[in-house]
């Protein structure tokens, strides 16, 4: 329960319990657990979808799609603190500027956003932002309770599956720490909650498992492995593709 906890307040800003010390195994223990943590992000997601769907009409209450559709992200970012926007962010940048390995991963490291991360990060924005508001709201709260789940899951594989790029970072920790029994129980507890969901659930969770494969491969390729802002980029770009699934 305490190493769920420690995954639960890093990746996200719920906060249940003060934690001063935060120890490398703990942070590596609680890899397998972060589609619980998408899950619990997905209930609130869902929760404020069916508020402006059902709840707020049947009062006479009528929130505009865009304004609703704004807010949903609005509560993706306020959440989780921004940290996997962060992370899309310093790994567009360092990924599409066409430096040598080394000068990616020190790209990546600057606290500094350059134009590839912001101009990736604007365009992210306004494809979540179109998806929410495109798909039907019939299914509009399965889509965004899955979405988190299988974004985590997806950071399960890169950081199981594939080597870590840097000798540091707090990244680290969780490539460690982690190893393919973590990532054999965290597929066991999607696929318990997919299996839960329907049919369309198990196609999102093979776009998603195929996606990590693929991203964090070519990502290998280019800097010899994976970082903590590689883990994010992955989970943000993973919420995208689960969100497209549902729309077609």
């Amino acid at each position: 329960m305490y190493d769920f906890i420690t995954g639960l307040q890093f990746l996200t800003r719920i906060y249940i319990i003060k934690q001063t010390e935060w120890s490398p195994k703990s942070f590596g223990r609680s890899v397998k657990y972060f589609p619980l943590i998408g899950a619990v992000l997905g209930l609130v997601f869902a929760a404020i979808s069916h508020l402006f769907e059902s709840i707020l009409p049947s009062i006479g209450i009528y929130i505009p799609p865009n304004v609703s559709a704004a807010v949903l992200l609005l509560f993706t970012v306020i959440l989780t603190g921004g940290l996997h926007c962060d992370g899309f962010m310093d790994t567009m940048d360092g990924i599409f500027s066409g430096r040598s390995r080394e000068r990616m991963l020190e790209i990546m490291k600057d606290s500094r956003v350059g134009a590839n991360g912001v101009m990736a990060f604007c365009l992210l924005v306004l494809i979540k932002w179109s998806l929410i508001l495109d798909i039907s709201p019939s299914i509009l709260p399965t889509s965004l309770f899955l979405m988190p789940i299988l974004g985590r899951f997806a950071m399960v594989v890169g950081i199981t599956a594939f080597p870590y790029a840097k000798p540091d970072g707090i990244g680290k920790a969780f490539a460690e720490f982690a190893d393919k029994k973590t990532l054999l129980i965290s597929t066991v507890l999607t696929l318990l909650i997919v299996l839960l969901t329907g049919g369309k659930a198990i196609l999102c969770f093979l776009a998603a498992s195929v996606f990590a494969y693929l991203f964090s491969k070519y990502i290998t390729n280019l800097i010899g492995g994976l970082t903590g802002d590689v883990y994010g980029a992955l989970t943000e770009l993973t919420e995208v593709l689960i969100l497209f699934v549902f729309l077609f």
